[in-house]
């Protein structure tokens, strides 16, 4: 029998001032003839995006974390988040000590905006620096160049942010060795609480897809990560995910929910959820991705979806084989309802090929197999 898991809102906001060439999120150009977001128009339209969705939910279980991303979450103004948050307090029974994380891109930062932030309790920053050289920075098409970065850093350290992610890329177009570790030491210097380090990927429908960039030889690529993992450590950031490292036990509480198959609601144009339902069905739903179509679509559900008995293993797998922590057979159980002997065979397989490790109750991937994720993975489909 499936337990309801812990439950976390990610809310979207799909603005950007220039979509860049490698992302694939749903965020949309400011248009140049409008010099203010419909801020008070969209606040109506997630509370009424939520208010659907909280329909699913009868159980009022708390919300232990909140994620707010993009899109540019930074260019709407503090004083909407607070009325927002004041809003979503009222139809939401949050937790004490929540985790409310807000993105915010370098090149549109205000340190009003961040004094309404606090103010509306959000209490994680997570700032998409992406590079700290200028030559990579007009390559990503960024908005922002390294003192801005500084600058942005620096700001949120002085308006009270004591919980700040730093994203940074590798495997950057033309990047070397050198200038890749670089940017991985100027971050470290920031010390900031979390680090997504992580390698650029071409995705499709970006214009990088459709005009690729020169990217570094593969063994650069090896030596880079090999030589990140390891001053990453030795700077005591310690990786819990594929991508993420933090000291002081400061992990990404929404995203871990995201990876251990908990459940989350998704508000906002192009948002995803997952919910697990009283009578034991795992649903995903999403919502009409143009800005356009959300505020103007009283209707805002775009699809909802039941995950599949025969997937749901696959799901499960896919998001906790990134953690390096592991899981038990107690609760796979718990998040997918399926029997353990259901898997134990193929788990079997995966520790004999050294891919997995068990240590005590938990199966974990070994360094080996963090580095054959999708290899693993791909056993457990249908």
């Amino acid at each position: 029998m499936i337990e309801q898991p812990p439950l976390s809102l990610y809310i979207h906001i799909p603005w950007c001032i220039r979509k860049c060439p490698y992302c694939d999120f749903n965020s949309h150009e400011q248009k140049k003839d409008v010099a203010v977001l419909p801020e008070q128009q969209y606040l109506e339209a997630l509370l009424a995006d939520l208010k659907v969705d909280l329909k699913l939910e009868d159980s009022n279980r708390e919300i232990h974390s909140v994620f707010i991303g993009g899109g540019t979450p930074s260019l709407l103004t503090g004083q909407f988040y607070i009325d927002l948050f004041d809003q979503l307090h009222d139809q939401l029974n949050f937790s004490d000590n929540a985790e409310i994380t807000i993105e915010a891109n370098p090149g549109a930062i205000d340190s009003k905006h961040f004094d309404g932030f606090l103010e509306a309790g959000i209490n994680r920053l997570s700032l998409g620096i992406q590079s700290f050289s200028d030559y990579s920075l007009r390559h990503l098409g960024r908005i922002h160049d390294s003192q801005q970065a500084y600058n942005a850093f620096n700001i949120a350290r002085s308006c009270g942010f004591k919980n700040i992610n730093i994203d940074i890329m590798h495997g950057l177009p033309e990047q070397s060795f050198a200038e890749g570790i670089d940017d991985l030491h100027q971050a470290i210097d920031l010390s900031p609480e979390h680090l997504s380090w992580y390698q650029l990927t071409i995705e499709k429908n970006t214009v990088f897809f459709k005009t690729p960039p020169e990217l570094p030889a593969e063994n650069i690529l090896d030596d880079l990560f090999i030589e990140g993992l390891s001053l990453l450590e030795r700077s005591h950031y310690y990786q819990y995910e594929v991508s993420a490292f933090a000291r002081d036990q400061k992990h990404s509480r929404h995203n871990k929910n995201y990876w251990q198959f908990g459940d989350y609601i998704g508000i906002g144009a192009g948002a995803h959820g997952k919910i697990t339902l009283p009578n034991q069905q795992i649903i995903r739903r999403w919502k009409t991705r143009t800005p356009e179509d959300y505020l103007s679509k009283r209707d805002k559900i775009a699809g909802s979806k039941p995950i599949d008995r025969s997937d749901i293993a696959l799901e499960f797998m896919m998001n906790h084989l990134r953690l390096n922590e592991g899981f038990s057979a107690q609760l796979f159980i718990k998040r997918t309802g399926l029997l353990f002997s259901d898997i134990e065979p193929i788990l079997i397989n995966l520790l004999q090929q050294k891919l997995l490790e068990k240590q005590q109750s938990l199966f974990r991937p070994t360094p080996k197999g963090r580095l054959f994720l999708n290899n693993m993975i791909a056993y457990f489909e249908g």
